[in-house]
C-alpha cells in the first residue's frame, strides 16, 4: 500500500509537472519565435551587411531603463554566439554595428561597405545609452540635392545605413505631391493648372517650404507616381524598425489657381525669394477658415496613402518674412503657429508638429526672442518639436531660451547644397556636445544628430556624429579615430596611417563651417567654382591648414602601396587629394588674374597652363570615384525616365540644380560639386573663356569689360544645362 501510495504521487507529480514543463518548453519555444518575429527587420539590415553570419546574432527587444524612454542596448558574445538586446529594432542595429566596427569587421559608408569577418567571434561585453530619445537625419532639402532619382533599391540602402548609426527621427519627404495632386483637386484646381504649378523634381523641397512655384517643371506624372509607391516602401521600413518618420504637413500654401479662384479667402502674395527672379508663393491667413479645413484633409488624404504618422514637418516661414502687421504682429504670430498645431490635433490627434529651427538663425532680425515666443505660445510644450540643427553656424537656442519649454533637438547642417569640399570639426562636436548637455538651461532637449542638405561626402564626419549620442563625448577623438580607421581599411592600420588622420584632423577636420562656399555674394566650393570674376584678388583664402594636410595626404600617397585599388582607403586618398589640388588651383587662379591685370603676360600664362593642366588631373583622380562622377547624376536623371520626354526634363533639372540653380540671386554655384567632369567641362571652361578675355584686353590694350564676359559665360552656362551631353567619363 505505501508502494502503491507513493507511485501514486509519482504519478500525481508527473500530471502537474508535464503539462507544467510543456507550458514552459512550448511558452518559451513561442517567445523566442515572438522575438525572432519581432526583430526581423533588424535581422535583415545585418543580413544585407554581413550575409549569413548575421544567423550567429541573437537579438531581443528590451524595455527602456530609464523615464525619458531614451534608448540602451547591451552586447555579449559567449560560444560563438553574439548576443544583443536593444530598444528598438534601430537601436539593435547600432548595437550590432558598433560592435563590428570595435572589432574591426565591417564599416558602412555611402562609398562603399568593407566586410572582414573573423572566423570566431572575440570575447566582447558592452553596454550603450543615450540620453537622447530621438537622432534626426535628414534635412528637407535633401530631397532636392541628393535623392530626386532615388528608386526603392537606393532608399533601402540608405535606411540600412540609418538603422546602423541608430537614427531613429528621419525626415521622410517622398510622395507627398500624390496628395497634393488629390487635395487640390478637390478643391477645383485642375490638372493644367497642377501643371503650371508643381516645380521639377530636383526643386520640388522649395516649392514645398513656400519659396518658389513651377521652377523647371511641369512634373511628370509618372515622377509622382514612382515616388508615391517608394514613399509607401520608406515609411513600412523605417516604422518596421522601430523609426518614426517626420512626414509632410500643410503650412498655408497654395496654389496660384487656388489663390486666383478663392478671391474672398485672405491670401497673401509673397516677395520673390532669394534675391528675386522667382515667381511669387501664396499664403493662405491662418485666421481663414480654410486653413484648418485644408490643412486637416490634407492629414486625411496623406493617411489613405501611407498610414498614421505622429511626426508632422510643417514649416510656414523660411527664409520669408511672416506677412503680419507691424501693429498686431505677435497676435498674428500665435494665431499662425496655433492655426498649423490644430490642423495637426485635428486630423491626428496626440501628433507631434515638427518644425526647422533654421528660420530663427537666418532672419534674427524679425525672429526676436518675442516674436518667437509668440509664435509658439499656443501649442503644448509636448505637442511641438523644433529641429535646431544649425549649430555649426548658428547658436539659435541659446538666444531663444531652449525654445520656452518646447520639445528641441540639437544638431548641425554641415553639408550645405550637396557641395563637397572635405571638412568637419570632430573636436567642436565633441565640446559642443558636453557644453549643451551640462547646460541648466537646456530645457526640454530630446534628440541630436545631423541634417544635411547633401549626402555621399564626408563619411567620417557622420560616422563620429552619430557615435557621439552613445559616448556622450566622453571618449577621446584620437581613441574613437583609432578604433574608425581598422573598422574602415582593417588591420592593415601602422604608425604612419593614423599619423596621417592626426594630422587631418588638426588641418581639414577643424572646420565647422566651410566658409569659403559664400564670399562676395558668390556661391561655390572653391574659387575655381565660382562664376569667374576679377574681385578674385581679394579673397582672404580657405579654411584649415593647408600645409598640416599635404603632410597628410604625403604620408597617405607613400602608404598607399599596401591598399588594394578599390579600398576605401584610395578612395579617401582620392578626396584628400583633389581637395589640397583644389585649394592650390584658388591661389592661383588669384595670381593668375592678377599678373594678367599687371600685364605680366608670361607669368600670367604659365599660371593658365599649370591651372588648367591641375584641373584635368583633378578630375582624373576623382574619376575613381563612382559616385562622385558628374556622368553618375547625370545618367540616373536620364534613367529615371520612362519616356524621353522625361528623361529630357529630368536631364535638365539635374544640371541646372548644380549650376544655375534658379532666379536672379546668387544661388548660381550654391549646389556646386567637386565631381569629376564638372572641373574638366564645367569649372574650367568658364574660367578659360575668362582668363582668355582678360588676356586678350590686356594685349590689345583696351578696358576690360567684365560685366559683358560674365553674361557670356552666363549664356554658356544656360546652353550647357539645355544639352543633352551625358559627359561619359
Amino acid at each position: 500500500m505505501r508502494k502503491m501510495g507513493l507511485e501514486m504521487n509519482n504519478y500525481k507529480v508527473l500530471g502537474i509537472m508535464i503539462p507544467l514543463l510543456l507550458v514552459l518548453f512550448f511558452g518559451a519555444t513561442d517567445a523566442y519565435c515572438q522575438n525572432k518575429d519581432n526583430t526581423k527587420s533588424a535581422t535583415a539590415v545585418l543580413e544585407r551587411l554581413i550575409g549569413k553570419r548575421a544567423a550567429e546574432f541573437d537579438l531581443s527587444i528590451m524595455e527602456s531603463k530609464n523615464s525619458a524612454n531614451a534608448d540602451s542596448f547591451e552586447v555579449a558574445t559567449t560560444a560563438n554566439r553574439v548576443k544583443i538586446k536593444g530598444t528598438s529594432n534601430a537601436v539593435l542595429c547600432y548595437a550590432a554595428y558598433t560592435f563590428l566596427k570595435d572589432i574591426g569587421a565591417a564599416s558602412a559608408s555611402w562609398e562603399g561597405n568593407r566586410i572582414d569577418l573573423p572566423k570566431t567571434w572575440p570575447k566582447y561585453a558592452k553596454k550603450g545609452a543615450t540620453p537622447f530619445k530621438y537622432r534626426e537625419y535628414l534635412n528637407a532639402c535633401t530631397f532636392g540635392y541628393t535623392t530626386p532619382w532615388w528608386d526603392w533599391k537606393r532608399w533601402e540602402q540608405e535606411i540600412d545605413w540609418m538603422a546602423l548609426h541608430g537614427i531613429n527621427l528621419p525626415t521622410a519627404m517622398e510622395g507627398q505631391e500624390a496628395v497634393w495632386q488629390q487635395l487640390w483637386k478637390e478643391y477645383g484646381v485642375t490638372d493644367s493648372q497642377l501643371k503650371a504649378h508643381f516645380a521639377g523634381p530636383a526643386f520640388l523641397p522649395w516649392q514645398r517650404m513656400g519659396n518658389i512655384n513651377s521652377l523647371e517643371g511641369s512634373l511628370p506624372q509618372e515622377w509622382i507616381n514612382k515616388k508615391a509607391t517608394v514613399q509607401k516602401n520608406i515609411l513600412q521600413r523605417m516604422r518596421a524598425l522601430g523609426m518614426h518618420p517626420v512626414v509632410p504637413a500643410f503650412s498655408g500654401y497654395v496654389p496660384k489657381a487656388f489663390a486666383e479662384k478663392h478671391t474672398d479667402s485672405k491670401i497673401s502674395e509673397l516677395s520673390s525669394w532669394s534675391g528675386g527672379g522667382f515667381e511669387s508663393t501664396y499664403l493662405l491667413d491662418s485666421k481663414d477658415p480654410m486653413f484648418k479645413e485644408i490643412g486637416k484633409r490634407f492629414i486625411e488624404i496623406y493617411t489613405q496613402w501611407y498610414g498614421h504618422s505622429d511626426f508632422y514637418l510643417a514649416d510656414s516661414f523660411n527664409e520669408i518674412t511672416p506677412p503680419v502687421s507691424k501693429e498686431h504682429k505677435y497676435e498674428e504670430l500665435s494665431d499662425y503657429g496655433n492655426a498649423i498645431f490644430q490642423t495637426i490635433d485635428s486630423a491626428s490627434p496626440g501628433a507631434t508638429w515638427v518644425m526647422q529651427g533654421w528660420l530663427f538663425g537666418d532672419n534674427k532680425e524679425f525672429w526676436t526672442k518675442e516674436a518667437t515666443k509668440a509664435f509658439l505660445s499656443k501649442v503644448p510644450n509636448n505637442r511641438l518639436m523644433v529641429q535646431d540643427y544649425a549649430n555649426d553656424r548658428y547658436k539659435v537656442w541659446e538666444n531663444q531660451e531652449a525654445f520656452y519649454g518646447k520639445q528641441w533637438t540639437y544638431g548641425y547642417v554641415h553639408n550645405y547644397g550637396g557641395s563637397n569640399p572635405v571638412y568637419g570639426d570632430l573636436n567642436y562636436y565633441k565640446k559642443e556636445l558636453a557644453y549643451v548637455l551640462k547646460n541648466a538651461n537646456k530645457g526640454n532637449l530630446v534628440g541630436y544628430g545631423v541634417m544635411p542638405e547633401g549626402l555621399n561626402n564626408n563619411s567620417m564626419v557622420y560616422e563620429y556624429i552619430y557615435d557621439l549620442p552613445w559616448t556622450q563625448g566622453k571618449e577621446s577623438v584620437n581613441d574613437w579615430l583609432n578604433k574608425y580607421l581598422k573598422a574602415r581599411y582593417g588591420n592593415k592600420i601602422n604608425p604612419p596611417v593614423f599619423q596621417a588622420w592626426q594630422l587631418l584632423v588638426q588641418s581639414v577636420y577643424s572646420t565647422k563651417y566651410w566658409e569659403t562656399r559664400w564670399w562676395n555674394d558668390r556661391a561655390g566650393a572653391y574659387l575655381l567654382f565660382k562664376r569667374p570674376t576679377l574681385k578674385i584678388t581679394e579673397f582672404k583664402g580657405n579654411p584649415g591648414d593647408k600645409v598640416k594636410q599635404k603632410q597628410a595626404m604625403t604620408i597617405l600617397q607613400r602608404e598607399a602601396k599596401n591598399f588594394t585599388k578599390n579600398s576605401l582607403y584610395q578612395y579617401d586618398l582620392r578626396d584628400v587629394s583633389r581637395h589640397y589640388y583644389s585649394l592650390c588651383i584658388d591661389e592661383e587662379l588669384m595670381e593668375c588674374v592678377a599678373a594678367y591685370e599687371s600685364k605680366d603676360i608670361t607669368k600670367a600664362d604659365a599660371l593658365f597652363q599649370k591651372i588648367e593642366q591641375q584641373a584635368l588631373d583633378i578630375d582624373n583622380i576623382i574619376s575613381g570615384q563612382p559616385f562622385n562622377r558628374l556622368n553618375y547624376w547625370l545618367q540616373t536623371a536620364w534613367d529615371y525616365g520612362s519616356t524621353a520626354e522625361d528623361s529630357r526634363l529630368y536631364l535638365k533639372n539635374a544640371k541646372t540644380l548644380i549650376t544655375l540653380w534658379g532666379g536672379e540671386g546668387h544661388l548660381n554655384d550654391y549646389a556646386s560639386r567637386a565631381w569629376s567632369g564638372m572641373y574638366k567641362d564645367f569649372y574650367w571652361p568658364r574660367w578659360k573663356m575668362f582668363l582668355q578675355a582678360l588676356r586678350e584686353s590686356k594685349i590689345k590694350n583696351k578696358p576690360f569689360d567684365e560685366s559683358k564676359e560674365r553674361e557670356s559665360i552666363k549664356q554658356w552656362e544656360t546652353k550647357w544645362c539645355e544639352s543633352q551631353e551625358m559627359y561619359q567619363n
